[in-house]
């Protein structure tokens, strides 16, 4: 009954500043969420970029007429192509981390890693950026004539060898001498047979040139055979 009125009045400038700096908080983890989402959908693009690449390189590299293999400066073997498990029989499991010279007859095998050696120390390339004659060896234990390419990566450490199977070539080669030895011996008998004839014998084309005489035209006419 005094006729007055009493007011309370709290402070909220605490809670207002403690609310500003929730809010803050929580907008600088939605925007890291945000940059991190956006980063995992870059690296997860990048990512697949490079398995795609990947995949295409080893597609171009399978589709390769040649073997080829990929290996490390403790010749370790990193990466074959489709043709090198057809040429030598081992499958891309059983190439993978073993040492190259398991494709190498054991003579040439048992000295390999101190060529690598002795190029790390010196830097003195013999094979490295050129193509040579070798032999190589299968899992079967059997060998086969090849040309050896061998280059080197820079900045990986890596060095790749490309294989030409020479065996069809070289079977090609040997039949082709073989035919040949064939015709020229057949044609030695021939003359032999044609030269013994005691009638001299003239032999001409469409244009009536002389193609082919015999030792008895010779005597008879005069002329040399030439």
């Amino acid at each position: 009954n005094s006729g007055l009125i009493c007011g309370f009045i709290r402070n909220l400038s605490s809670e207002k500043e403690a609310e500003s700096k929730y809010f803050e908080k929580q907008t600088q983890l939605y925007s890291k969420e945000i940059q991190l989402k956006q980063k995992n959908s870059e690296t997860k693009e990048i990512m697949n970029a490079l398995v795609k690449n990947q995949s295409m390189v080893m597609g171009i590299l399978d589709a390769s007429f040649h073997s080829l293999f990929v290996i490390d400066e403790n010749c370790i073997i990193q990466m074959v192509n489709k043709k090198s498990c057809e040429d030598f029989g081992w499958t891309k499991e059983e190439f993978l981390g073993e040492n190259i010279n398991m494709i190498m007859p054991p003579d040439v095998a048992a000295n390999h890693d101190q060529y690598m050696k002795n190029y790390l120390s010196t830097g003195v390339k013999k094979m490295i950026g050129t193509q040579r004659e070798v032999t190589a060896r299968r899992k079967d234990g059997s060998t086969f004539p090849c040309v050896l390419g061998l280059s080197e990566t820079r900045n990986f450490g890596l060095y790749c060898g490309f294989i030409r199977d020479l065996t069809a070539e070289k079977k090609a080669a040997s039949e082709m001498r073989a035919k040949t030895n064939e015709l020229v011996r057949n044609e030695s008998i021939v003359l032999g047979i044609l030269n013994a004839s005691s009638n001299a014998l003239f032999v001409i084309d469409e244009s009536c040139i002389i193609q082919m005489v015999n030792s008895k035209s010779c005597e008879v006419f005069g002329w040399t055979e030439e």
